[in-house]
């Protein structure tokens, strides 16, 4: 037997490493299963290659949990160890390790993110375990070797008794860290960390039915039927998937197998995903998996941290910010590769080259997808476009080389359910809807009902209205507005449509500039000067309304960039009020008959009657006044 002082100059290091090296205790379960998973696949390598004179057969991991003598067991069939490389890997290299981050990090805190950095996966053990035992054996049959430490830098190297190879670690548990002796608690790490370790892990049995027993069906003298019960058989209860759906090749999977797989990942979602996009890549970096398109809504507040990172089958984050760009981070899925540095903080993860590749590649590799459902299917894709619109157009604002591939597929419906890609769209409005300065105008609607009456006036024109409902909209326009030449987005109540496709002929008023200054006049008596309405008098044709409530573009649209982030903010505006611009049309009947009315206590009544209509139409009739509205509609039938 040998005994020995780890040759480290920090003398509490196991104090360090247990407050200090990781900012959750429950990884040291990921850690000790991740070494005993590289064990056995080393032991796999070496057989195949020949190295290994023994039968590598179906190893499994065992976890066993020893409530009443306050131990947890870590069981592998891997490659073991001799006493020599104990001495190397445990004594020296990862304490080496220990006190190299200890100097390299201790000013970073636990923000540095560090996970199982130097090889110091093993003594994660110590954050749970006053004292940690190692009994393993080398598949170069030499003699078990059993080392122990209870947390000082003294250990314990002699040999020991142990018939299979592998090894076999013991935590005898310390009394803060007894939540660790609860099955439940163990199941529950094992479902997070290791549902998908490329080497079984079994924990306890469970009682399934006999396949091989098919239960007898019997009748008494009466007929009545009496099956037996079903033959249970106790067997290994394998908690995780070794061989997950992202490790197979596209070509072995059906459309069922990644439904089924996304049953898997997230059992309590019981939408079907929209469709998938399975990613396999082997240079210039290593990068598998598989994402899935929810339905998503107009919420750009939905749940994100849906994708699972992991690094070959060994689950590490779900917060997958800077590897996959922000945009896609709304999508479902898995995304593992063994080349993204886990071992570093956030910022520099986010400046690595390596880590760049593959934003960029994911964000190549949904843009093509997209494309080709685009292509293949367009009548699929025009009844999912609602379903994954936030997406792109955030892609598309964010993600210059996203927004030209997008641009060929990214739909743009109008109010009758027509789809068109913007190409499209040109072909159809360039003719009808530019104006006088030889620019494009395209009409939108962001909500079919409150802006009907101004659809069906620009219907009436023969214009095409399109349907742009979603909340990153007015962010998307602008960028739409500076990347393409001689083009404006117009919604449809931001001015009345002389004013927003303006041609050559204007229309001439019945009313003279007097005659305009009076009728202003009479109008702005009226109006609340605290209602934000501005007074504007345009000659249009005699059988359009004759008040409408607009609301200017710019203004609009940075009020509602201003409510997703970003637009207002800009400008130091704070919270900018409504604007309305109230357009009198000078040339229709009833303005006229308000300017000649003789008495006052019309003229007023149809100017308040009228302006109710318009603001009606504009969904700004509320409560009391709506009310007093009514009252008055009923008298005047009367």
């Amino acid at each position: 037997m040998a005994k020995g002082k780890i040759n480290v100059s920090v003398e509490n290091i196991f104090p360090l490493i247990k407050k200090f090296l990781y900012s959750d205790h429950e990884i040291f379960l990921r850690e000790l299963i991740s070494n005993a998973t590289d064990a056995t696949l080393k032991l796999k390598h070496l057989t195949a290659i020949g190295e290994a004179k023994v039968e590598y057969g179906n190893p499994q991991i065992e976890i066993k949990v020893d409530k009443d003598n306050k131990k947890i067991h870590i069981i592998d069939q891997g490659i073991g160890m001799t006493e020599e490389e104990v001495k190397k890997y445990i004594n020296e290299v990862a304490f080496s390790g220990a006190e190299e981050f200890l100097d390299k990090y201790k000013d970073a805190g636990k923000d540095a993110g560090i996970i199982g950095h130097f090889g110091l996966g093993f003594y994660s053990a110590f954050m749970v375990a006053e004292k940690v035992e190692i009994i393993t054996k080398s598949f170069k049959e030499e003699s078990a070797v059993h080392w122990s430490c209870d947390g000082s830098p003294q250990f314990e190297l002699k040999k020991a008794k142990k018939e299979d190879r592998g090894t076999e670690i013991v935590l005898h548990v310390a009394e803060d860290s007894t939540e660790f002796l609860e099955d439940a608690r163990i199941r529950e790490l094992l479902t997070k960390y290791n549902k998908f370790m490329p080497i079984p892990i079994k924990f306890g049995t469970k009682e399934i039915n006999d396949p091989e027993h098919e239960p007898k069906t019997t009748k008494d003298k009466d007929g009545k039927e009496t099956t037996e019960p079903h033959r249970q058989l106790t067997v290994d209860d394998i908690i995780n998937n070794p061989n997950p759906a992202w490790t197979k090749k596209p070509a072995e999977l059906k459309e069922e197998d990644y439904k089924g797989f996304y049953r898997e990942l997230y059992p309590m979602q019981f939408e079907e995903p929209l469709f998938n996009i399975h990613l396999n890549v082997d240079y210039p970096f290593n990068l598998t998996g598989i994402l899935y398109f929810p339905k998503l809504t107009n919420d750009l507040n939905i749940q994100k941290d849906k994708i699972q990172l992991y690094q070959n089958q060994v689950f590490v984050t779900d917060n997958v910010e800077g590897i996959v760009p922000e945009f896609l981070t709304m999508l479902r899925g898995v995304i593992d590769s063994p080349d993204i540095p886990l071992n570093v903080s956030r910022s520099y993860l986010q400046a690595d080259g390596a880590v760049k590749k593959i934003s960029s590649y994911i964000t190549k590799k949904v843009a093509d997808k997209l494309s080709s459902l685009f292509k293949n299917n367009r009548e699929d894709f025009e009844q999912k476009w609602n379903d994954i619109k936030v997406v792109i157009e955030y892609g598309m604002l964010s993600e210059d080389k996203f927004f030209e591939k997008a641009d060929k597929f990214a739909l743009y419906p109008t109010v009758d359910g027509t789809f068109y890609t913007f190409e499209e769209l040109e072909t159809k409005i360039k003719d009808n809807q530019t104006d006088k300065d030889d620019k494009m105008v395209i009409l939108y609607a962001s909500d079919q009902e409150a802006q009907h009456s101004y659809i069906e006036a620009a219907k009436a024109k023969g214009y095409e209205v399109l349907l742009l409902d979603s909340p990153i909209v007015p962010h998307l326009m602008q960028k739409l507005e500076t990347s393409k030449e001689k083009i404006s987005f117009a919604r449809v109540d931001a001015d009345h449509l002389d004013n927003l496709i303006k041609k050559e002929d204007t229309a001439i008023s019945k009313l003279s500039d007097e005659e305009k200054e009076k009728l202003k006049g009479e109008i702005e008596k009226v109006i609340d000067p605290k209602s934000g309405f501005t007074v504007q008098l345009e000659a249009m044709d005699s059988s359009a309304q004759p008040f409408i409530i607009t609301e200017p573009e710019f203004m609009r649209r940075m009020k509602d960039m201003q409510q997703t982030g970003g637009g207002g903010g800009m400008f130091g505006m704070g919270n900018m009020p409504d604007m309305f611009n109230l357009i009198v049309n000078t040339n229709n009947e009833l303005v006229s008959e308000i300017l000649n009315t003789k008495t006052a206590k019309k003229r007023e009544r149809l100017i308040n009657q009228s302006l109710d209509l318009a603001r009606l139409s504009k969904g700004l009739l509320k409560g009391e006044e709506l009310t007093n509205f009514i009252n008055r509609s009923y008298e005047m039938i009367k």
